[in-house]
């Protein structure tokens, strides 16, 4: 299967995503919703034990940047409210290849997400080492240690002017884990 019919039939999967990008609507003020460092959602300090709920939240979900920092927001069309993150909105959980030569690797997050971990869905590393790929418009989710250990284990090891560096490959990306 070629990596363009995988990445077709993958983006057709996710169309059911709201326009969120079009929508302009008013900042109406904070909501209590936090999602915490392990990517639990909770409201007024209980936390979301529905699902389909927290994915309803998260297809509305924006990240703006700015050089403060950066903020989250639930938006529909006709209010914006924001929310706190302590760290990433999704984690993702798991991986697979998707042809027999180990060339595709498709991803999923924790509120099942998948995507092609390729360039427009790249994976990066923090300063403190944490790695992170991207979603959808902006939004990471941080990779799970599990995952992270079974990316390491099948890594090679690549000589470079900053030492040796981890990495592997995935629809014709090289991807660095980290380097010593």
């Amino acid at each position: 299967m070629s990596l363009e019919l995988i990445s077709s039939q993958l983006k057709s999967q996710s169309k059911g995503l709201p326009p969120v990008e079009s929508w302009n609507p008013p900042y109406c003020g904070e909501i209590d919703i936090h999602i915490k460092a392990n990517c639990d959602w909770f409201h007024e300090g209980s936390i979301f034990k529905r699902l389909p709920l927290v994915k309803m939240f998260a297809s509305v979900l924006i990240k703006e940047v700015s050089q403060e920092a950066d903020e989250y927001f639930l938006v529909t069309p006709v209010e914006k409210v924001k929310i706190q993150v302590d760290d990433a909105p999704f984690v993702l959980t798991q991986w697979c290849w998707l042809d027999e030569q180990e060339t595709i690797m498709q991803v999923s997050t924790n509120l099942g997400d998948e995507f092609i971990l390729n360039e427009e869905h790249p994976l990066t590393v923090n300063a403190n080492g944490d790695l992170y790929v991207t979603v959808r418009r902006n939004l990471t989710a941080k990779v799970h240690r599990n995952v992270y250990y079974q990316w390491a284990d099948m890594a090679q090891e690549q000589q470079t002017k900053n030492g040796t560096e981890l990495v592997f490959f995935s629809a014709e990306c090289q991807f660095v884990l980290g380097s010593y």
